[in-house]
Parts: structure tokens; C-alpha cells; sequence
């Protein structure tokens, strides 16, 4: 059974160093959960800095002062969504977090991430729009060093660094996204494909 922890978690994207004040946390929380709602009904298109700040109930100034800009406010929701996943797969139950055989984590880790995508693929796509934010974040960064991980406490003889990039590739918003609605493919086959390709990676090889 896998049950060593892993590393502390680097700093995520916006995660801040000092803890904000309660008054500054507190509207964050109402802007952010406002956001979300959106989300939910209108999708990116319909996140506009105006209605967030009239759904949340607070001013216009306060939304701009705290993330300021669209762009900031996405990439904090992305944030959350990340600190989230990555908690769950460092520390949270099996077969997901620590309990469970290397491989089982490492199927468990992208069938969950196409969930999240087929939930908020657009937000997660919307923050992948330039090459630094989608290979140089943080969040990805932490999920390329697990999965490196995982692959080396799974007996992976190969080159576990280059696989663990390869491996995170697939997962990808744009990717997982193209295949579901352009082509088709249902996103229970996405993961199908996913726990195939993983278990045949991480499978001894004939000698």
C-alpha cells in the first residue's frame, strides 16, 4: 500500500504568502462563490466584472482592488479549483490520496480531473490560453511532480520525469474537451482510455 506522504505543496497561482485580512477574506469568498454561480448558468461568456460584483453584493472597486481584472478573477477561481484537487490527491482518501497502489492513484488521479473538466472545462481551458500559464503554473507543476512520483513507486523503468509530462498532456482542458465535442467521444471513454494507457505504462515489462 502507498501510504507515504508527499512533499509540502508549492504556492499555487495568486495564493498569497500572508494570510488576507477577515473583512478582505470575507469579500473574496462572496466574489468567488458569485463567480462560481455565474459559471454555472452562464458560462466564461457571461463573467463580466459587473455582475459579479452586483451578484456577490459588493462595489465594482472592491472586485477590481482584489483581483484586478477578468483575467485575475479566472485565474482565481481556477486556483481554487486547483488547491482543492491538489489536496485531495496529496492527503484525501483512496484511491485518490494516500491508501491506495501507486497505479490505482495515478487512475484515480485523471479520472478525476476529466470529471472537473466535464464541470468546468471551459474555465480550466480559458486559463491554458498561453503557453506559460498552461506548462509553467504552479498547479501543474505539483501534479507533473506527483504523478513523477507515483510512476517511480509503481516500478515504471523508463524515463519517469519525460512520462509524467506525457502522462499530464492527455489530461489537458483543450485536449479532453476537443474529444468530447468535436469528436464525440464520451467523457466515460476518455477516462476508459486514460486507466488503459496508464495501466499498460506502469505494467512490468517482458523480460
Amino acid at each position: 500500500m502507498d501510504a507515504r506522504p508527499l512533499p509540502p505543496r508549492p504556492l499555487l497561482v495568486g495564493e498569497p504568502a500572508v494570510p488576507p485580512r477577515a473583512d478582505a477574506e470575507r469579500n473574496r469568498a462572496l466574489v468567488i462563490a458569485a463567480a462560481r454561480r455565474i459559471l454555472a448558468e452562464r458560462g466564461v461568456d457571461g463573467l463580466t466584472m459587473d455582475l459579479v460584483a452586483s451578484e456577490a453584493g459588493v462595489g465594482k472597486g472592491t472586485v477590481f482592488r482584489r483581483f484586478g481584472s477578468r483575467t485575475g478573477l479566472m485565474l482565481a477561481l481556477v486556483n481554487d479549483i486547483e488547491t482543492d484537487f491538489q489536496r485531495r490527491f496529496m492527503s484525501g482518501e483512496p484511491p485518490l490520496g494516500p491508501g491506495a497502489s501507486a497505479t490505482d492513484r495515478l487512475v484515480a488521479f485523471g479520472r478525476e480531473r476529466i470529471a472537473m473538466l466535464e464541470v468546468q472545462g471551459d474555465l480550466l481551458r480559458a486559463a491554458e490560453d498561453r503557453p506559460d500559464d498552461r506548462y509553467a503554473s504552479a498547479p501543474r507543476s505539483a501534479s507533473a511532480l506527483h504523478i513523477h512520483m507515483l510512476l517511480n513507486r509503481a516500478g515504471y523503468d523508463g524515463d519517469s520525469a519525460v512520462m509524467a509530462f506525457n502522462l499530464l498532456a492527455s489530461l489537458d482542458a483543450t485536449l479532453v474537451l476537443y474529444e468530447n465535442r468535436s469528436q464525440n467521444v464520451t467523457m466515460e471513454r476518455v477516462a476508459d482510455g486514460w486507466e488503459d494507457l496508464v495501466r499498460r505504462v506502469t505494467a512490468p515489462r517482458a523480460s
